[in-house]
């Protein structure tokens, strides 16, 4: 099998209808709103996941603003963020929160409706960001519409006890060694997976959809081409050979054929059901959420293909809202490199702010529950080994959904690769694009 050379990241599956439906609505909202009233005013902030953003950093806000209350709305997933805020957009964006967080592989669709967003531009925050963040949030006008939170540079995750016992090299440096160093193959991540499972039993990885992830990131025109058009999948030879090796891997036994971000998946951390994951810099918080007692994890500055970065976030501001300029300099605030240095320390979310992620805290950071890994000087190494900015379109989300849902399948239900591949290009048909 052929590997394709690196590019970058994505987040899970997702709620296809609210897509299809934000397509429909025609156009959006205007401004509502703005920082010229008076009185007390309350902002809410809607978020997924764990952005960082704790109840005393919003105090610090507060504190210096009396007049403002800040309200926190926590989705339970991506997915159902995703399906409040696509299916609001569509009916012109009220009952919207006054921020939205977005996940960047939601941010070109968004972006072609940019009257349904506040413009976010502002001369004294440029430079603020690496470059490539900013363009993601740009519109084809040139209008911002989001405000970069993090960004997810990829390591590998591991567990350390489980490599030692399967007789594995197991220490941060000989693990990386293990899987190819700074010219890290993924037929070496795969090969040392293989030896793994013939001496342990727990699987390599968690889920063959976060690995299909890994991979696709790293193809820079995945889905669609330079201009936007999408791909017909049933002549796309790369997702295909993509689609295939990960599913290779299944009928070996590498994957614990789990379904991030479901129950299963989340106690599977404290079974021992698996060795090593796909592992952006956001995902060490969910590692040591999800483990409880168990004290074997750590970090390997490697990644397969290179460099990869899955994920990240922005906070927008619908233009729907009462108060979009107090929601603005709130955004503002929440992005600038002191708060993202923060969520950072609380969180693990990798800043996009060149200040940030130049800081003493961010490179000296230590993270205790990875058997103190050097995490900060890790994924600033693997922010560095990012290559390109893989194009994302407007249909990118929906193609890449019919993928995943056709590895899902195979692994959680046992059906056929064949089969489920021909169910995946049904579906890319009945995408009609």
């Amino acid at each position: 099998m052929r590997f394709i050379r690196p590019f970058r990241r994505t987040v899970v599956t997702a709620a296809g209808v609210a897509a299809a439906t934000l397509v429909l609505a025609g156009c959006g909202g205007t401004s509502q709103g703005d920082s010229g009233e008076s009185g007390p005013i309350t902002l809410t902030v809607a978020t997924f996941n764990d952005f960082g953003y704790t109840d005393e950093l919003f105090a610090r806000y507060t504190q210096e603003h009396p007049d403002i209350t800040i309200e926190p709305i926590d989705a339970a997933s991506a997915d159902d963020a995703r399906t409040n805020l696509t299916t609001k957009l569509a009916a012109g964006g009220e009952g919207l929160a006054d921020i939205e967080a977005i996940e960047v592989d939601w941010i070109s669709e968004l972006a072609q409706y940019p009257d349904l967003f506040t413009d976010l531009a502002d001369p004294e925050l440029e430079g603020r960001w690496v470059d490539w963040k900013v363009q993601q949030a740009t519109t084809a006008d040139g209008k911002l519409i989001g405000y970069g939170t993090d960004i997810g540079p990829e390591a590998i995750c591991y567990r350390q006890d489980l490599l030692e016992d399967a007789g594995l090299p197991s220490e941060p440096e000989a693990v990386a060694e293990l899987l190819g160093g700074e010219d890290a193959t993924w037929e070496e991540y795969f090969a040392a997976g293989a030896e793994f499972v013939e001496n342990s039993d727990a699987a390599w990885y968690d889920s063959g959809v976060a690995t299909y992830q890994g991979l696709v990131n790293q193809v820079e025109h995945a889905y669609e081409n330079e201009d936007g058009t999408p791909k017909p999948l049933a002549d796309n030879t790369e997702i295909k050979e993509l689609y295939d090796t990960v599913l290779e891997q299944h009928e070996a036994g590498l994957s614990a054929d789990l379904v991030q971000w479901s129950d299963d998946w989340a106690t599977a951390f404290q079974k021992d059901a698996f060795a090593t994951m796909l592992c952006p810099a956001w995902m060490t918080g969910t590692i040591e959420q999800n483990s409880g007692g168990v004290d074997g994890w750590n970090i390997a500055d490697v990644f397969p293909g290179g460099g990869g970065n899955w994920g990240g976030s922005f906070l927008t501001v619908p233009a729907a809202g009462e108060h979009t300029e107090a929601a603005r300099e709130l955004a503002a605030w929440l992005t600038a490199p002191e708060q993202q240095t923060a969520a950072f320390e609380e969180a693990g979310n990798f800043p996009s702010q060149v200040e940030a992620q130049a800081s003493e805290q961010v490179q000296s950071y230590v993270n205790e529950f990875m058997n103190d890994a050097p995490a900060g000087r890790i994924f600033s190494n693997r922010a560095q080994a990012i290559d390109g900015n893989p194009f994302k379109g407007p249909n990118y989300f929906a193609i890449h959904q019919t993928v995943q849902q056709g590895i899902e399948r195979v692994e959680t239900t046992g059906e056929d690769p064949v089969t489920s591949w021909e169910k995946t290009l049904a579906a890319f048909d009945a995408l009609g694009l």
